[in-house]
């Protein structure tokens, strides 16, 4: 069998970051976690840095704006993964930048973990954002660098615990705010899910200058859908309030940030259904699920019995 690469994760104390690091090291690749050293001093950064040495992972001091330091970093590994969160996404430039001058990278993976940035029909402000993901992947193609695109979808820890109502913590148990008529197909992934679909891919020749589609088939499901499978755990029919979608651009245009990107995140995957609105093409981009079939998923049905 192959010797596993090495791997760089960069922005792995955010919040897939810190699923993508322990799964690298707990699947045997031999992982490096590049974190700013005022994290450390961070409390909530750097208990998820203890744990990090706690798996193995080696850390390594600096940022993305330290040119030096970056390549020095990407000049360890095969491999980097970008985590960086939102603010981050358009600086990846630098990370490509010191990939190239490295010149030994034989996979880069930037931070998309989300929706396809190349067939998203989103309005603003995340249309934006979209469009600054799709200028990385420009730039990579651009420079020629070995690269795995990853499409995970919605996160089941973000998106599930409050049923995707705005501002709320809990699953509802009375009242249910479905935005457009509930009926497009949305995909949610459990992170967990997503770190081992996207470390099994790294060293994967059929991923390679791919784009890894995150689609589990019990998890490709309608909000419509998603409801009824809480209200059959909690023994209770919801009261529905659907918002049309005019209505709900105008509570996107109304909204202020960061509200008005997640209600125009929403609106893209649950109104206009750009999660599943389009076939995977065989000459772009593999399916995870297929790929992986021993990484035994977490199904939405299971997911939502936390919360009951």
């Amino acid at each position: 069998m192959a010797e596993k690469s090495k791997i760089l994760v960069i922005g792995g104390t955010g919040h897939i970051g810190k699923f993508i690091v322990k799964t690298s090291a707990k699947l045997g690749h031999q992982t490096f976690a590049l974190v700013r050293e005022t994290a450390v001093s961070n409390p909530e950064r750097s208990e998820i840095i203890e744990s990090f040495k706690s798996y193995g992972v080696t850390l390594i001091y600096g940022d993305i704006h330290d040119h030096e330091s970056l390549v020095k970093a990407i000049k360890q590994v095969e491999v980097v993964i970008s985590t960086v969160g939102g603010l981050h996404i358009a600086e990846q430039v630098k990370i490509i930048a010191a990939i190239k001058e490295a010149g030994n990278v034989k996979r880069f993976l930037p931070s998309e973990f989300g929706g396809d940035v190349d067939r998203s029909h989103a309005v603003e402000p995340a249309a934006s954002f979209f469009g600054l993901k799709a200028k990385i992947r420009r730039a990579i193609e651009a420079e020629r660098i070995p690269y795995t695109y990853t499409v995970s979808n919605g996160f089941a820890g973000y998106y599930l615990p409050s049923l995707g109502q705005p501002n709320a913590h809990v699953p509802p148990r009375d009242n249910v705010v479905i935005f457009g008529d509930g009926n497009p197909k949305t995909i949610t992934v459990a992170e967990e899910d997503i770190a081992a679909y996207t470390i099994k891919a790294v060293d994967d020749p059929r991923t390679l200058n791919k784009i890894l589609y995150m689609r589990p088939p019990a998890n490709v499901l309608s909000f419509n859908e998603i409801v009824a499978i809480w209200e059959k755990k909690i023994g209770n029919t919801l009261h529905k309030i659907y918002i049309p979608e005019e209505q709900t651009l105008q509570k996107i245009q109304e909204a202020p940030s960061p509200l008005n990107l997640m209600l125009a995140l929403i609106h893209s995957a649950m109104v206009k259904g750009d999660a599943t609105n389009y076939e995977i093409e065989d000459s772009s981009g593999v399916e995870a699920s297929e790929l992986y079939p021993e990484v035994k998923y977490t199904t939405v049905d299971e997911f939502l019995g936390k919360f009951v």
